[in-house]
């Protein structure tokens, strides 16, 4: 009887045993999953981050090139490029958690969309800046060494009439674009929406001038839309060995006054992006800007 009890009493105490050894390898298993899973996600968001920041210094890069082109717009880049390094500062000392990557990430997006616009109108520069290097050079004239006094007076000459000439030029101002859709009633509705423009206004103004030549003059605006085509009439004329592909005329009477000027642009199935705005007197480009459909 005795042995029996003991026997029944042995049994017990091996199923507990058994049952806290299995218990303690369920939470081992358990433990050593959750381990796995933080560990994977965390070497997830530590690859995202470096992805981000890979990101941000190729944006830096193309400020750092585009800046050494040493146009214009340079100051312009380098205030967007210290916004690039401003950003990869901030991601640096961050903790690398999802929600503050994913905010990184956008702002990186935000940065890259800016940094493409600015890039197009680079571009568009360098392309100018070609054509007139190419037209300088074709123009210089060598004077020989036995004309160098003479040579001495007619620069001081010329840089005289240049400031006179200079001085002179009318000055275009607050060049811009509106975008609207015409309805039948004659009514426009101001859009930025590709798809529903069918009319641009374009204006700008001529500023005062005292010691301009007053007069009837000629303005050709280009109007290059975000595919590089040139919209509305599409004429090309030339002014000497220079040509140039232009959307409309605007004519004026310029009576050394101040002069406001507008004019319509007509049109349909207009593409999304930037378009670019130039304002030629003959073959000098003497204002541009930009626009964005979306």
């Amino acid at each position: 009887m005795e042995n029996s009890k003991s026997n029944t009493s042995l049994k017990i105490m091996v199923l507990v045993l058994l049952m806290l050894l299995l218990g303690s390898v369920f939470y081992i298993f358990k433990l050593k999953n959750e381990t796995t899973t933080l560990t994977t996600e965390v070497s997830s968001v530590k690859t995202e981050k470096e992805n981000v920041m890979k990101d941000l210094q190729n944006l830096k890069d193309t400020y750092d090139a585009a800046i050494a082109e040493n146009t214009s717009m340079s100051d312009e880049l380098i205030a967007e490029r210290q916004k690039v390094v401003g950003l990869m500062a901030q991601l640096e000392k961050s903790k690398g958690d999802a929600s503050s990557l994913a905010k990184y990430k956008q702002q990186f997006l935000d940065l890259q969309t800016k940094m493409k616009g600015l890039m197009q109108q680079v571009d568009v520069l360098k392309k100018e800046n070609q054509v007139l290097t190419t037209n300088l050079d074709s123009t210089k004239v060598v004077l020989s060494d036995s004309k160098n006094y003479n040579q001495v007076l007619v620069g001081q000459n010329e840089e005289l009439s240049k400031t006179v000439e200079k001085g002179s030029k009318l000055s275009l101002l607050n060049l811009k674009t509106a975008t609207f859709k015409l309805r039948s009633s004659g009514k426009q509705i101001e859009t930025d929406k590709a798809s529903r423009v069918d009319m641009l206004k374009i204006s700008f103004t001529i500023a005062e001038n005292s010691i301009a030549k007053s007069g009837d003059k000629t303005y050709y605006v280009q109007v290059i839309d975000s595919k590089s085509n040139v919209l509305g009439d599409k004429v090309t004329t030339n002014f000497g060995d220079k040509s140039l592909t232009y959307s409309f005329t605007s004519a004026v009477k310029y009576e050394n006054k101040t002069v406001d000027v507008s004019k319509e642009l007509k049109g349909k199935d207009f593409a999304s992006g930037t378009y670019f705005v130039n304002v030629f007197d003959k073959s000098e480009l003497v204002s541009k800007s930009t626009f964005t459909l979306r």
